[in-house]
């Protein structure tokens, strides 16, 4: 019979691991691009980018407005002892055109308008790169999530056989009951161990649907032998070239700075004339009647219908305006020193942390060939333990010690092969080269 505890634990670990299918990263990949908030939020921004830029545009068109009014006016003569009244109506309607002939300004408002749209793009890359990054973290945390129960399972196996064998051993008179209360003491941690790391996996797994949109989501493992591919470029300088070509903050800040040297040009403008051709067509109807002060009504109308037509060439020289123009100027280029900063900023922020993530994968492989080396020799270490044991020249917490010490290697190995799966993708993320297609290449090593 399971006890109570047990009985929940498996109840947790039934909702965890019992999905209907296993998926890739890339299937995982294509439901969170319709499904995460925070990516989805960043392409509506970046999306909003091309509206703005039409509006911008449309600086270059000309406006066109239709008018029209209807006017009555009453008046009333005083002349002696006589009063007349005249009610005039007069009806307009018309037509006015303008465009934009030379306007240094307006020309620049459109480039900065189009950087936007660039930086949008950048800034939508970036949001996908990123999404990559979460996911593939999300993935393999679950991965290691599991890893851990498992070994604690594999633990607590282990322990039992070890308890039964030092009860056995007490019992026929060869062992002290120290080694049988150790042993007991080690299965009740694990106990406690494998409802923790239960619980971990079930958070992780939680995690990860929600950045999917999708529940009872099962996961592929590493196929043995897990050999990771070699990283490619193998050189430092090579990653950092492509960081410097292809980094979406670096291009971010770069149009930036090109936004900024436009707005100088923009604040300049304003010592330039601004030339527009206008046109306009109306008519005008009046009518009225008069009434004398002998009574009655006399019909009355005045100049009947008018059109009239224009056509015209403004041009608008600025002369003197408090010398705000000149601050302008000023101040636009202070900012446009400002994100010439933020460029070298970016720059050397992006430097760093390619050479971070570079050499974090670097020694992450390092870190996979020493755990490597430290699980065979835990093996062999467990095994001479446990022989030693067999022969009384070690004693149970020796075998229990190397129990935990082989388990702790293979997890160890687990997480440090995934840390290096992903300090890859995120390697190619800072270099700006991170694509969807890179998850085929980390797909191919699951199983």
């Amino acid at each position: 019979m399971m006890r109570p505890r047990h009985l929940a634990l498996a109840a947790v670990l039934a909702a965890t691991l019992a999905p209907a299918h296993a998926e890739h990263l890339r299937e995982l990949f294509d439901a969170a691009l319709g499904y995460d908030a925070t990516y989805l939020a960043q392409l509506a921004a970046s999306d909003a980018a091309e509206p703005r830029a039409a509006q911008a545009r449309a600086l270059r068109l000309p406006t066109v407005g239709l008018q029209g009014g209807v006017t009555t006016t009453d008046t009333r003569i005083l002349d002696a002892a006589q009063v007349s009244a005249l009610r005039t109506t007069v009806t307009q309607a018309g037509i006015t055109a303008q465009q934009s002939l030379f306007n240094a300004a307006n020309g620049a408002t459109i480039s900065q308008a189009e950087r936007g749209v660039a930086v949008a793009e950048a800034q939508r890359t970036a949001a996908r790169q990123d999404l990559i990054v979460r996911l593939a973290a999300a993935y393999f945390d679950v991965l290691a999530a599991r890893d851990a129960l498992n070994a604690v399972q594999v633990g607590r196996k282990a322990i039992a056989e070890q308890l039964a064998a030092a009860q056995r051993a007490f019992e026929v008179g060869t062992a002290t009951i120290i080694d049988t209360r150790e042993a007991q003491a080690r299965f009740d941690l694990n106990t406690a161990q494998e409802v923790a790391a239960a619980n971990d996996l079930h958070v992780k797994q939680l995690a990860l649907e929600q950045l999917v949109g999708k529940a009872g989501v099962q996961l592929l493992s590493l196929a043995p032998p897990a050999t990771l591919p070699e990283l490619r470029p193998s050189n430092m300088d090579d990653w950092l070239g492509l960081a410097e070509a292809g980094n979406t903050q670096i291009a971010q800040a770069r149009l930036g700075l090109e936004v900024a040297q436009l707005e100088t040009e923009k604040a300049k403008a304003g010592h330039l004339p601004t030339v527009a051709l206008s046109g306009s067509y109306g008519r005008t109807h009046t009518s009225g009647n008069m009434t004398p002060a002998s009574g009655g009504q006399v019909p009355y109308t005045s100049n009947g219908n008018v059109n009239r037509a224009s056509v015209g060439v403004t041009v608008n020289v600025p002369l003197f305006a408090g010398f705000a123009i000149e601050n302008r100027v000023r101040e636009t280029t202070l900012l446009e020193d400002q994100a010439r900063q933020q460029l070298e900023a970016a720059r050397r922020g992006v430097a760093q942390g390619t050479r971070a993530a570079f050499l974090g994968v670097q020694a992450g492989r390092s870190t996979i060939k020493a755990l490597e080396a430290a699980e065979g020799s835990s093996k062999l270490a467990l095994e001479s333990t446990r022989l030693g044991y067999e022969v009384g020249v070690r004693v149970n917490l020796d075998v229990l010690d190397a129990q935990a010490q082989y388990l702790r290697n293979q997890v160890n190995l687990a997480k440090a092969r995934y840390d290096v799966l992903v300090g890859d993708l995120r390697l190619r993320q800072a270099a700006g080269t991170l694509v969807a297609d890179d998850l085929n290449a980390v797909d191919a090593l699951l199983k």
